[in-house]
């Protein structure tokens, strides 16, 4: 997965030319519902054809647009979810808000994960043109996927790829348990675990010895939600509040502090994400935003310096 998120991220980056993956749109205005349809059609096409990335702010030739992107690095992912719920029915969370550096700048990014089956719209995506006009940019019982770089209602070929697509990624995951099984040394054991039960080789990860003691002490793991229960919007609210207006930060300087600072790959006791939800931050985060800060008042400042330069 992460190797796959990397691939299609380096091609958002390079790429001068919209592809099955990759779609550019020139704006978005999260007030504009001609936007959001447009954007959601794009979403879940390239869910239901495997998965790929929406750059914001990049016409159609690959060149910058003059689109300011703050905004959309703002972007609530529940605000993404809850609109392609209303379109789909379903609760789709697979996708990520980023950044991609193209030509010297920071350009917002939705990172989309493919979904096992296809997503299919139950409302059509209408919008007013004005004078009494309506545009559709989806119909309703349609199945979008992408065709070449445009999104467009599948065909038995498309639903063929996603069937096989599946049935790929099931079989992977099959080899992959049975090696385990042919390797495991003679007079070894096979146990089967849940998913959310997982082997970590971080230094950060707990040591623990499993025993069937009755008597001894249970480890219970506390949950994200109690640990991390912080979206960015959130931490940036907190940190502005505990600040006193000594410093306004907004997501861009969040997402600079996580480029620099590793956040993501090297501190679990701050940055959270699971496979299919958006990003949460603990507390900590927000006492280690706010201490840096009164060590350091340039700290956010040489965080955006610093990814700049490691962008270019």
């Amino acid at each position: 997965m992460r190797a796959s998120r990397d691939r299609i991220l380096e091609k958002a980056r390079l790429l001068e030319k919209e592809t099955k993956q990759i779609e550019f749109k020139e704006t978005f205005d999260a007030d504009s519902p001609r936007h959001w349809c447009e954007i959601i059609k794009d979403v879940v096409a390239i869910s239901n054809s495997g998965g790929g990335c929406i750059l914001i702010g990049v016409r159609n030739d690959g060149t910058p647009s003059q689109f300011e992107h703050v905004s959309a690095l703002n972007l609530e992912p529940a605000q993404v979810t809850d609109k392609i719920a209303n379109y789909t029915g379903q609760q789709f969370a697979q996708f990520e808000v980023t950044s991609v550096e193209r030509h010297g700048e920071n350009v917002p990014a939705l990172l989309i994960d493919g979904v096992p089956i296809p997503m299919v719209f139950i409302k059509p995506g209408t919008y007013d043109l004005g004078n009494g006009r309506q545009q559709r940019a989806f119909q309703a019982g349609a199945v979008y996927f992408r065709h070449g770089a445009k999104s467009e209602p599948g065909n038995n070929d498309d639903l063929r790829d996603a069937i096989e697509r599946e049935i790929r990624r099931i079989r992977k995951s099959w080899l992959g348990n049975i090696r385990k099984v042919i390797r495991a040394p003679l007079g070894y054991e096979v146990w089967t675990l849940p998913p959310d039960v997982r082997i970590d080789t971080a230094l950060t990860a707990a040591p623990i010895r499993i025993t069937d003691e009755p008597n001894a002490p249970a480890l219970r793991l506390e949950t994200p939600d109690a640990s991390h229960p912080f979206r960015q919007k959130e931490v940036v609210q907190i940190v502005n509040e505990r600040l006193k207006g000594a410093r306004t930060v907004n997501s861009y300087d969040m997402l600079c502090v996580r480029k620099v600072h590793a956040v993501n790959e090297t501190k679990p006791q701050y940055y959270y994400r699971t496979n299919y939800g958006c990003a949460q931050y603990s507390m900590d985060f927000v006492n280690w935003l706010v201490a840096s800060y009164e060590h350091d008042p340039s700290f956010f400042d040489k965080a955006r310096a610093k990814c700049s330069s490691i962008s270019k």
